[in-house]
């Protein structure tokens, strides 16, 4: 097994692209890390640049301890698994699954050994003598793991391995690769867009936008205290709220004051935001920290505001309202018991211990 460790990594394309931009990230021994981002954020571009697939402009990439730069992807000890499965069309189940053995000409015994048990532990050993052709997506997909895992490499690379599933294949499938994670204690890096995948699977998260990592840190962290409005409003479904806001009143009735709406300032951060010379916000309160306020959460007392209701979404166990306050369109997610019904209006309740602040210039965290 192995950690990772990426020092000042960058992937320069041309003059004006880096896909990569002075990346350092330390991944630990037997981690389940998830770069997530949206599409040209420069997450895959990492992944390929650890595989070897992609060469390094600027700065180093280990592999244990190990400086792997300039060491051929078939001798980093890598296994990847990719969007596309990448199956010989031509070829069994289990011939797909031993070609990289006999490449490196294991006995016929061994081979047979690592197919059948790596087949047993993914559930697919009836399909063995199947070709691609004859499979499911889902059974593709294992197969292609199935032939990372017989490699027993150190660092297993995933790259949107999900993303040609249906949904609830995609959920079924990332169930059985965080078991199967557990289950061989190895190093994941994992790749998606999906920020459920990430939240759901992950050890770590590490959040990338144009090319610059954003935050890591657990799925709590990175939902309790984004660092900044992008990691706010990426992590979490449906995402943050934002609103601009004044800070009024310079005594214990300080309040933002976003137009339509007001909202009291926490006791834990007057004192903090009373030193800051900044006049505007932008307060970031998520959708399920918006009540009914006629089924509002223990503590929350009354509506600090109106609402025009825009469109319901029944969900069963909860209902989403889109909404709009004044121009400014944004989302709650409410007791399924809410009588909230498009074109009208409906009274609002916030947890204000739930507000997030940031910079309005800067966009980063305050509070």
């Amino acid at each position: 097994m192995a950690s990772v460790r990426y020092d000042h990594v960058t992937k320069q394309f041309s003059e004006t692209v880096k896909a990569v931009n002075d990346l350092s990230l330390d991944i630990k021994d037997k981690e389940f890390l998830v770069l997530v981002g949206p599409s040209g954020c420069g997450k895959t571009t990492a992944l390929r640049l650890l595989a070897g697939l992609e060469d390094i402009t600027s700065g180093t990439i280990s592999i244990g301890e190990r400086v792997v730069n300039d060491i051929a992807p078939k001798d980093r000890d890598i296994a990847m698994v990719f969007q596309s499965y990448a199956l010989y069309p031509h070829m069994s189940v289990y011939d797909n699954m031993a070609f990289g053995l006999k490449l490196r000409k294991m006995s016929k015994s061994d081979i047979d050994k690592r197919v059948k048990e790596a087949a047993g532990i993914l559930g697919i050993v009836h399909l063995l003598d199947r070709k691609p052709k004859q499979l499911s997506g889902g059974q593709r997909q294992r197969v292609a793991v199935g032939r990372a895992i017989v490699r027993e490499p150190k660092v297993f690379l995933f790259d949107e391995p999900l993303s040609n599933l249906d949904a609830k294949l995609r959920v079924e499938t990332r169930a059985g690769i965080s078991k199967l994670h557990q289950r061989l204690g190895t190093t994941f890096i994992y790749v998606t867009h999906d920020q459920t995948e990430a939240m759901t699977m992950a050890s770590r998260i590490a959040v990338m936008k144009d090319g610059i990592l954003q935050q890591i840190g657990t799925p709590s962290e990175l939902y309790d205290h984004p660092g900044n409005m992008f990691v706010a409003g990426f992590i979490g479904s449906p995402s943050m709220n934002f609103f601009n806001a004044e800070l009024a009143g310079s005594d214990g009735s300080m309040v933002f004051n976003a137009v339509t709406f007001k909202l009291p300032v926490p006791s834990d951060s007057r004192e903090m935001l009373r030193s800051r010379s900044d006049e505007e916000y932008v307060i970031g309160i998520r959708p399920e920290d918006i009540y009914d306020a006629s089924y509002p959460a223990p503590g929350i007392e009354s509506a600090i505001m109106e609402a025009q209701v825009d469109v319901v979404e029944p969900m069963g166990s909860e209902i989403y309202l889109n909404l709009l306050s004044g121009e400014n369109p944004f989302v709650a997610r409410v007791d399924p018991r809410s009588r909230a019904t498009s074109g009208n209006s409906v009274g609002l309740a916030f947890d204000v211990n739930k507000v997030h602040v940031f910079d309005k210039k800067t966009e980063l965290a305050i509070r």
